[in-house]
């Protein structure tokens, strides 16, 4: 009922007026279908990007720690491609295309606080360098998740659409439609629509509007929709046939929030150092600094058998199926801790939310093992180490039961992602997306006054 009336007051506001007689029967269905076709674009928009991710899935699959093969001369060079791929994507983003750097979010943050920004963050010309550099990333089986580039490019859609036809969805000012669109980029991605909405109102509006939740609601599920035409499963991972009390869900909460929360608060600590150290030497030594860093990635993909490759999901899908057999042991996780770490903190765009779910599934399969409760434990897991490192408790929560598709696991899935989020918050400050995005700014400010002739700073 909540959603319904929040869809009529829009419906009104769009007419500038209560409808009359005659014409209020359209109000609705006309705004139902401006919202639906906001969200077919966006899924459609998103989609190429969900090819790519599937692809790098199929790539790391072929790899020893996957296939159960010993090393060939295809996946040894699959293996090496970041001894290309690292050069490559930084000397373009030193070079010819310095507004594809990053992961995007930062960027669609700021364009929400300063309209003028806007116009060249969320330019096209920025938004193909960095889907084209995060598709060379992806393919070179760079660590990386997606939500960064889905987020931004959402956003860009929604800043042309309103340029296009400046009347659309008029009564959501500019601000409110940008994070609209940016929340249905993650519910096309991850195929969420819930996810979605929870991102837009958590991380991109943080705030709470009766109007705008259910347009959202509207377009989050159109856009996740079109990304489940495309085949992706519902449950990402799968649907999981294990049992637990609400009481033994809370017990091992406890131990698997706390391992998990301080794992995903060391994740996005260590990618804002790294990225404070390694941004501007990827600025002044691209290609040295690509060659260290590809040629470190390489030897952990051949140290770990593939498991530090690609963006996680390949090894949560290996520990949900086979929990028994883990994943690369304490090398496999610390390099699932470094590499991502690495490829963020030189600016190679991307996410942080499949890493470090990968690192979350590995820490509650430790601590859920002796328990006999592996696969209680990734799921505790997932939500505590994404709540660490992004401090969102309710996309975290979310994200966990939709990768998984149980429900029943809810009382501790909430409980270790409040103490995840509630860990980070007590150790780490700030969420890591909003100090990138102020980074951002400050660079940008010195960047204009360097321009201008002026002093930064001044």
């Amino acid at each position: 009922m909540a959603s319904e009336r929040g869809i009529a007051r829009l419906a009104v506001n769009d007419r500038g007026a209560p409808p009359s007689r005659s014409s209020g029967g359209l109000a609705l269905p006309r705004l139902l279908l401006s919202l639906t076709l906001v969200g077919a674009l966006v899924g459609a928009f998103c989609w190429p990007l969900t090819l790519v991710d599937r692809l790098q899935d199929q790539l790391v699959g072929r790899l020893p720690a996957f296939s159960a093969t010993p090393w060939s001369l295809p996946t040894l060079l699959l293996a090496l491609t970041p001894l290309v791929a690292m050069p490559l994507i930084l000397g373009l983003q030193a070079g010819i295309w310095p507004e594809g750097a990053s992961s995007g979010i930062p960027q669609t943050l700021v364009s929400l606080k300063d309209p003028e920004e806007a116009r060249l963050l969320l330019a096209p010309a920025a938004t193909r360098q960095r889907l084209v550099l995060w598709s060379l990333a992806s393919l070179a089986l760079l660590p990386l998740g997606r939500e960064g580039p889905v987020v931004h490019l959402s956003a860009a859609l929604a800043q042309g659409l309103r340029r296009r036809w400046p009347g659309l969805l008029h009564p959501l000012d500019r601000r409110a439609f940008i994070a609209l669109c940016g929340g249905a980029g993650m519910a096309s991605a991850f195929d969420t629509p819930l996810v979605g909405v929870v991102f837009m109102l958590e991380e991109l509006s943080r705030r709470i509007d009766g109007v705008v939740i259910p347009a959202a609601m509207v377009v989050c599920a159109v856009a996740g929709e079109m990304n489940h035409w495309g085949g992706q499963p519902e449950f990402a991972l799968a649907v999981l046939r294990e049992s637990a009390g609400e009481l033994d869900q809370l017990v091992l909460a406890l131990p698997i929030g706390l391992a998990g929360g301080l794992v995903g608060v060391g994740f996005s600590t260590l990618i804002l150092r790294l990225s404070a150290l390694l941004g501007p030497l990827a600025k002044r030594r691209p290609l040295l600094l690509g060659l260290a860093l590809g040629g470190l990635l390489s030897g952990l993909c051949l140290l770990t058998g593939g498991v530090s490759g690609g963006d996680g999901e390949v090894v949560m899908t290996r520990l949900v199926g086979q929990p028994q057999l883990g994943a690369g042991g304490w090398p496999g996780f610390a390099a699932r801790v470094v590499g991502p770490s690495l490829c963020l903190g030189a600016g190679v765009p991307g996410g942080l939310i499949d890493p470090a779910l990968a690192l979350g599934a590995l820490v509650g399969r430790a601590i859920g093992q002796p328990f006999h409760s592996p696969l209680l434990g990734i799921a505790l897991g997932l939500a505590a180490a994404l709540a660490g490192a992004t401090q969102l408790p309710l996309v975290s929560v979310m994200f966990s039961l939709r990768l998984l598709g149980d429900q029943q696991w809810l009382p501790g899935v909430v409980l270790a992602g409040a103490l995840g989020a509630g860990l980070s918050r007590l150790l780490g400050g700030r969420a890591i997306y909003h100090v990138l995005a102020e980074r951002l700014m400050e660079q940008r400010a010195v960047d204009r006054a360097a321009a201008a002739g002026g002093e930064p700073g001044r």
